[in-house]
């Protein structure tokens, strides 16, 4: 094994060690079961310090792809993918609390719906080959016609979290570094665990990623990704100005990173899109979901821009689903087309946007201050996550600890706190959710 691994090695820093181990065991030059060489010996060959390997073993360790068997030694294990799930560390049991403000979901109330179209469905073209397009053209040119930028390929997959899993699948290699936001959305940092990539994080203010504090993590680390969330994101509802987006372009304008913009609440937002897309024509992979806008169920998101990785995408998965139902695109397709539901999108958007708001000035009131945003949820300061979790439970109020969502162990505790279902009582609930907040955990 060390003759592959110091032949294959460019990079000698504990990165690339770990790197270049990764892909031995994923194109099959080292098995599953195989004993590593010590510490020592490697360091030896590769004339590195043992510091330096032994830093490479613990990110290997950290993401199952060796494992130490004690006194035997270490060995290549299988990758079970069984690292535990910061995303389903987030929503709280369903049934058991007066109002779930846990979900990050829509109001159901406030979603188009769909049965007056399903009529139209024997109207669509039929498609019964497994070699039709997999992108209806009428829905591409609709895409197109809305998007940010100039894509050079666009696709539909089934939704925001299957295009992010696809891209991250295919196009980050393993042990590379991601910048992602701090705080995240939980499965972003799931999905980078499994790849076995490590996510950089970078602080954001009312207006996202603050640019000096990505120039320095750009400046601080080898970077292949970054992803982020040009508004509402989750869970912050940080949205982008346009000089935001410019100047985070500008920064990134120098380098080859793979952008990936995740659209993740698409019309609902109750923002303007600012993409950096617009500036980055060329460079940026734009992700946009009709679950929040249009209804969950029609698991519908579109992907668009440069042929790498979108075409790569596509490729890949021909070999599997090959395509979204082309009955959803139909349906997405009319209701998109229909002056009725875009109404009722907008409609949604200003509620959305009328609740989070009221929040934020009922919790100011009450002594706890909120950062700007917009979109289905809420970042909540306060003094202890368990203790205002566990006092809001205690009211029948379930809500999201923010501890699944931070990149860097630490940081100051938040809950997140989803204002999109919030149609009743909101006065009462910021009661008690102001109430929690400001609980001295050391009382």
């Amino acid at each position: 094994m060390i003759v592959h691994l110091t032949a294959s090695t460019t990079d000698r820093s504990a990165h690339g060690i770990a790197q270049t181990i990764g892909a031995l065991v994923a194109d099959g030059t080292v098995r599953v079961g195989d004993r590593l060489p010590t510490v020592r010996e490697v360091a030896r060959a590769m004339s590195v310090s043992p510091t330096t390997v032994s830093e490479a073993w613990q990110t290997l360790q950290r993401h199952g792809i060796i494992e130490t068997r004690r006194r035997r030694g270490t060995f290549v294990s299988e990758r079970s993918g069984a690292m535990a799930s910061r995303f389903w560390q987030v929503p709280v049991d369903r049934g058991l609390y007066d109002i779930d403000l846990s979900t990050g979901t829509p109001d159901p109330d406030l979603l188009p719906d769909p049965s007056a179209f399903f009529s139209a469905m024997g109207r669509a073209p039929q498609m019964t080959s497994y070699l039709d397009r997999p992108l209806l053209v009428a829905l591409e040119d609709h895409l197109r016609a809305d998007w940010p930028f100039d894509p050079e390929h666009i696709t539909v997959v089934n939704g925001a979290l299957d295009a992010l899993d696809r891209v991250i699948a295919t196009a980050i290699p393993f042990a590379s570094k991601v910048i992602v936001s701090d705080p995240t959305f939980p499965p972003i940092l799931d999905m980078l665990d499994l790849v076995g990539a490590t996510a950089i994080g970078v602080a954001l203010d009312s207006e996202g990623l603050i640019p000096e504090a990505l120039a320095e993590a750009l400046g601080a680390n080898d970077v292949a990704a970054i992803i982020v969330q040009p508004r509402a994101q989750n869970p912050t509802g940080a949205s982008w100005s346009s000089t935001r987006a410019a100047a985070l372009a500008g920064i990134l304008e120098p380098t080859s990173l793979l952008i990936l913009e995740d659209d993740h609440s698409g019309p609902a937002s109750g923002t303007e899109l600012h993409s950096l897309g617009a500036h980055l024509p060329g460079r940026v992979t734009h992700i946009r979901s009709f679950s929040k806008s249009h209804g969950p169920d029609l698991r519908l998101a579109a992907i668009g821009g440069p042929s790498s990785p979108v075409m790569d995408l596509i490729r890949r998965r021909r070999l599997g689903p090959s395509w979204t139902s082309r009955l959803l695109q139909q349906l997405l397709l009319d209701m998109l087309q229909s002056p009725k539901v875009e109404a009722e999108v907008d409609h949604a958007a200003h509620m959305y946007r009328q609740r989070w708001s009221a929040m934020r000035e009922s919790l100011s009131l009450r002594g706890v201050r909120v950062n700007p945003g917009s979109g289905l949820n809420m970042w909540v300061p306060v003094g202890d996550e368990t203790v205002a979790t566990v006092s809001l439970a205690a009211n029948g109020i379930g809500v999201a600890p923010g501890r699944p969502f931070r990149v860097r162990i630490g940081g100051a505790p938040h809950l997140r706190v989803t204002t999109s279902v919030i149609a009743t009582n909101p006065e009462a609930i910021a009661d008690r959710i102001a109430d929690a907040a400001l609980l001295d955990p050391r009382a």
